[in-house]
């Protein structure tokens, strides 16, 4: 699903079902796939994660979001990771940073990346 909410913000939303984003190739398909609605925000449900995405030692998380990144698209994970995240230290501290920025956040819901994205619209970001 495609949003367009008049800003410059242009959103391309992952339905939570489907195939798990796992490989490069799946992040060059986000790629694709926002380029094609004109979107520079992508939202994927953590649902559509591999859960090794959340095991940074897999490299997973890097590439993907690196991927992104590279190509200035913005990315919202959305949904519960509180048992990827007491799991690891190192993931607490990446979601951490992350979230401190604005290019990668971690979002428990639709509602909290609208109160992240307002609050980045009224403020410095």
């Amino acid at each position: 699903m495609f949003i367009d909410d008049g800003s410059d913000i242009r959103m391309l939303h992952l339905e939570p079902e489907g195939d798990l984003i796992s490989t490069p190739d799946d992040a060059n398909d986000l790629v694709g796939s926002a380029w094609s609605h004109h979107a520079n925000f992508v939202v994927v449900p953590v649902s559509r994660l591999d859960p090794e995405f959340f095991r940074l030692s897999t490299g997973i998380a890097g590439e993907i979001t690196q991927k992104l990144v590279n190509y200035r698209l913005r990315l919202a994970v959305v949904g519960d990771i509180s048992e990827h995240l007491a799991e690891s230290n190192a993931l607490r501290d990446f979601v951490w940073e992350s979230n401190r920025g604005d290019q990668i956040w971690f979002v428990d819901d639709e509602a909290a990346l609208q109160a992240k994205l307002s609050k980045r619209s009224g403020g410095a970001g």
